[in-house]
């Protein structure tokens, strides 16, 4: 078998599962027929199988070594804690008093713009875009009954709010994969990422604040339960301020507890409960994250993965070459598998090769990681963001594209910081 030939059964793998993921979603026309779960586990079959030379049971181990690497349990183990926060904040209360405070802020001739911030909020301090777009979208649908807004763009405004937290937040399993795969801190992440999606949000804020000047606000909003509030804020403020991303959850999780048992909300077998509910839900995104590292690892050991950062790099010149290898690597998984923490799991390792290769900062690889993945998430009508905010809004999801304005705006920045070296500290 020629070079090339090893190196094309090396990727075999990945091939598989595109074909069996997205080619077959496309034929029977519906992105959710084939659970990706199934096929990863397909493919990762088949990685083992047509593994070359050496023996079934070294096969099976080096699969492992990539499902169980250190990296990769360390994600496992902050996803863990996120479900649990997440899952009991939900149950105390934590969600609707967020929102109700964010809705009480909003002034009555901005609210178009003071919804996209509340989004903006909302999605920064819980760190997931469809947790936000399940808190937000019944009543940003509520509000367009009530005002005459059209539907489609208030949904728009809450998917797009939902992704700028997706992109930043310290909690977020975006964040937290892009920066474990780059190996650099959050808050680095952070410093470099918010520079460049900051001008897209002030762009939207600003559109958005002309488009619904003379909306007015219906008058009757519910109350703020002001204590239920505490422990998104003190995850942010700790979050921002630079502690360990797992404190900060633990911190959050203890929180929800107490006011949630001193609220009445729940008592302790139910804070129980609304946690072991929580680490549950993210069982999915955790055995995916072990196949998808499995998966990579049998590539690598065939090679396949020094023949994709050959095809990749054989005409890169230069770091901005180098960054737009990455951007456009991570947006075409995401286009394949429908999920940005999927995507950027998948394309972290390579970004990392490439990265160090052409001397990119990784603070500013994680960042263009995360920001392309988020841009094309938002974007494609069978990602679970915009079939939530749609089904919640009983509207089709191709009517909300056209006003998802955050998310075409954060890409042409992020498109535009490669381009012109921005920030010029990391670049």
């Amino acid at each position: 078998m020629s070079i090339n030939g090893k190196s094309v059964a090396a990727i075999s793998p990945l091939l598989v599962f595109v074909l069996l993921y997205l080619v077959t979603s496309i034929i029977v026309r519906d992105f959710y027929k084939v659970p990706i779960t199934v096929a990863f586990m397909v493919s990762s079959v088949y990685a083992v199988a047509t593994m070359r030379g050496v023996p079934l049971e070294e096969r099976v181990k080096v699969y492992s070594q990539g499902a169980g690497s250190p990296n990769l349990m360390l994600m496992i183990w902050i996803f863990i804690l996120a479900g649990a926060f997440a899952a009991s904040a939900k149950a105390m209360g934590a969600i609707d008093a967020t929102v109700n405070l964010s809705l009480q802020l909003l002034p009555e001739n901005l609210l178009l713009g003071g919804i996209f911030l509340a989004a903006c909020f909302i999605s920064l301090s819980i760190g997931t875009s469809v947790g936000t777009i399940v808190a937000l979208t019944p009543l940003a649908a509520g509000i367009a009954h009530e005002t005459g807004t059209g539907l489609p763009l208030l949904v728009a405004i809450v998917a797009g709010g939902a992704f700028f937290g997706d992109n930043l937040s310290f909690i977020s399993d975006t964040t937290i994969t892009a920066t474990r795969t780059q190996g650099c801190k959050l808050s680095d992440k952070f410093k470099v990422n918010s520079q460049i999606v900051m001008p897209a949000a002030a762009i939207a804020f600003a559109l958005y604040i002309f488009m619904g000047v003379h909306i007015h606000a219906p008058q009757q909003l519910p109350e703020v339960d002001w204590i239920k509030v505490v422990p998104y804020m003190v995850v942010l403020v700790t979050a921002v301020a630079g502690m360990n991303v797992m404190m900060v959850l633990v911190l959050g999780l203890v929180l929800s507890g107490v006011v949630g048992v001193f609220t009445g909300t729940y008592d302790l077998f139910g804070w129980f409960a609304a946690m072991g509910e929580g680490i549950t839900g993210m069982g999915e995104l955790i055995i995916i994250t072990m196949m998808a590292g499995g998966l990579m690892e049998t590539i690598r050991y065939n090679g396949g993965i020094d023949y994709i950062l050959h095809a990749l790099t054989r005409h890169i010149r230069s770091k901005r070459g180098a960054e737009l290898s990455i951007a456009a690597l991570v947006s075409v998984i995401n286009l394949c598998t429908a999920n940005n923490t999927v995507a950027i799991i998948t394309a972290g390792p390579l970004a990392h090769d490439i990265a160090g290769k052409y001397g990119v900062d990784k603070r500013k690889s994680a960042s263009i990681l995360d920001t392309f993945s988020c841009f094309t998430q938002g974007l494609i009508p069978y990602g679970a963001q915009l079939l939530m905010a749609a089904g919640l809004a009983s509207i089709n999801p191709i009517d909300i594209i056209p006003y998802l304005y955050y998310p075409f705006i954060m890409g042409a920045c992020a498109l535009l910081s490669i381009l012109f070296r921005y920030p010029k500290k990391y670049s």
